[in-house]
């Protein structure tokens, strides 16, 4: 089958947005993760839990964020 015969029809358009906020694993070497205990605000948990599967994950980027800024 070639590219062209394929049929997107049922398939949603990606917008920029969906773009913007996707995040790329391929390639990346793993990273060792340990498991701890962290004290955080009640609302602040429940607000990244609300945002859906993998708030774990988000909080981990978004504290690596903040440490890669601060050792500039």
């Amino acid at each position: 089958m070639k590219d062209e015969d394929i049929d997107y029809s049922d398939a949603p358009a990606i917008t920029p947005e969906m773009f913007a906020k996707s995040i790329v694993r391929r390639g990346l070497k793993p990273r060792t993760k340990t498991q701890l205990t962290l004290r955080v605000d009640s609302d602040v948990l429940e607000w990244y839990k609300k945002q859906g599967r993998g708030y774990q994950t988000k909080i981990n980027l978004l504290l690596r964020a903040y440490m890669q800024e601060h050792q500039r």
